[in-house]
Parts: structure tokens; sequence; C-alpha cells
């Protein structure tokens, strides 16, 4: 099985028109697409009459990416760090990749909102079986984190930034409905988790950022997003993209693929839009 791993080394092909180096990467030339998601940016929060983005900084790779790309537009941009029970190497590395995003660009500011005591307030004040409910409040920090994005972004006339990739988004549905999901626009959403690193390499964002292993950040044991889903990124893009003979496939491979396929069926509630009871016409009437 020939899974892409983000960790081999990206090819570079030089331009000859002005002597720099572009990577590349399944064909795809990451300069000109990290320049397409800016102009992309600019151009939709300028039609929306907005000053800019406020981006949600996790200490991982998606929030990395997205965070930069928009500074990259010149807009305002507010970057939040919000922790919460944060694991000290999770905010370690978002404190680095805030610090570099303002040294690098004049139009980001940052705010660090500490939202542990909300989020203990809120847990303690529910019934005993929502305590008890692990999931449910791992998804209710995402949710809190979404809300204070909002309010920043509201009172700064500012878009949420979406940090969702392809695989998340369209693929196994790994983001909490109205949390990270809960977004204005969503500038990484067409890329796969592969590429994202591509871009990060060829916007230089931070080797520990380069390097961390893919976490949501939702869970005090710091369990990774691979803990989670049983599967790596590498893997779920192969399967996200797999049309051949299953009959030739090894264990593992139909494996992932049981659990790609699980995983897209059981969370087509976020992807698809909310079911509308429609009336008919003659009740109406």
């Amino acid at each position: 099985m020939e899974y892409y791993s983000k960790k081999k080394e990206l090819k570079r092909n030089p331009s000859r028109s002005n002597g720099k180096d572009f990577l590349f990467l399944h064909g795809m030339n990451y300069l000109k697409v990290s320049e397409h998601i800016t102009n992309w940016l600019k151009s939709y929060c300028q039609s929306a009459g907005m000053n800019g983005f406020v981006v949600g900084i996790s200490g991982g790779i998606d929030s990395a990416v997205t965070s930069t790309l928009c500074a990259k537009t010149g807009l305002e941009v507010i970057v939040l760090s919000m922790p919460i029970h944060q694991k000290n190497a999770e905010l370690g590395r978002a404190e680095k990749h805030i610090a570099w995003l303002k040294e690098n660009y004049s139009n980001v500011s940052s705010k660090d909102i500490d939202l542990t005591k909300a989020f203990d307030s809120f847990s303690s004040s529910m019934p005993a079986d929502v305590q008890d409910d692990f999931l449910s409040l791992a998804n209710a920090r995402a949710r809190l984190r979404m809300t204070t994005l909002y309010a920043v972004g509201q009172t700064n006339k500012l878009l949420v930034a979406g940090t969702g990739n392809k695989v998340e988004d369209f693929g196994v549905g790994f983001y909490t409905k109205y949390g990270d999901g809960g977004v204005d626009l969503s500038p990484i959403a067409d890329l796969m988790k592969s590429e994202v690193y591509a871009i990060a390499a060829e916007l230089d964002v931070i080797p520990e950022i380069q390097n961390a292993k893919p976490t949501d950040g939702l869970w005090e044991d710091g369990r990774t997003d691979e803990d989670q889903l049983g599967a790596s990124y590498d893997e779920l893009e192969w399967a996200m993209e797999f049309n051949g003979d299953e009959t030739k496939l090894s264990n593992r491979e139909k494996e992932v693929l049981k659990i790609y396929r699980r995983l897209n069926r059981i969370n087509q509630h976020k992807m698809k839009p909310i079911p509308v009871c429609e009336i008919p016409h003659e009740l109406k009437a």
C-alpha cells in the first residue's frame, strides 16, 4: 500500500521565471495554491464588507496553515489561544506559532483567552449523566471555543476562518458540529491532510508544528487523532480515493476501508444540510 507520508521529502522544481524553488506533490504547485487561497480569502472578505479574520490556534498543522494564509492577505487577523485544561506541549506550540506570526506579519494580533474556568463552570452545572459523558464534554469544549471566536469576530467585524481539511470535513466527519465546524468560510477544506503539510512546508511553518502528531486537543489524556480514528491520515486519504479491486487488498487495507466507510456513514449528518420538514402545499391552504 503506497500511502503518502508527510515525512517524505517533497520535490522541488525551480521556476524559470524568477529562480525560486516551488514545492510539488501529486503534481500540485504549492506556492501557487497558497497564493490562490490567499487571494480567495481577501476577495471573499472584501466582498462581505468585513475587516479580516479571526482564527483559533491549537498548536496543530491545520490552524497554523489557515492563520498564515489569512495573515498573507494583509487584512486584519486576530488569532486566539483558547486553552481548556490544555497539555503544555499543545499550548507551547500554539504560543510559538502566534509569536512567529506576529513577528512576520504586522497585521496579526493575538488574544489569550483561558476558557478553563468557563468550561469547568459549565460542566459542573450539567446533570450527572452529562458530567460522566466524556465525549459530550469534549464536544462542549469545541463549542465553547466557537462561541468565543464569534464573540471576538463580531466585535471586530472579522470572519471566523475554519481550519478543517478535506479528509476531516468530507471524508470521516472528524469535527464537532457547531464547534470547530461552525465557521464563516473554509480556506483549506479542499486540501487533503498531506497537502496541508506541503503548504505548511511552503509557508515555513515552525518545525515543532510540522512534526507534531495531529490531535484535536479536546481530551485531557492527550489522545491523538489516530488514536480516536483507528487509522492515520495517510491511510484515510488512501481510503477516501480508493476505487480499485478490493479482493487484492491486504488485511490492513481492508480494515482501513472499513474504518473509513463506517465513519463516513455515521457522520453524514455533519456533511449534509440540516433536514427540513417540508409541509405539503395542501396542508398550508
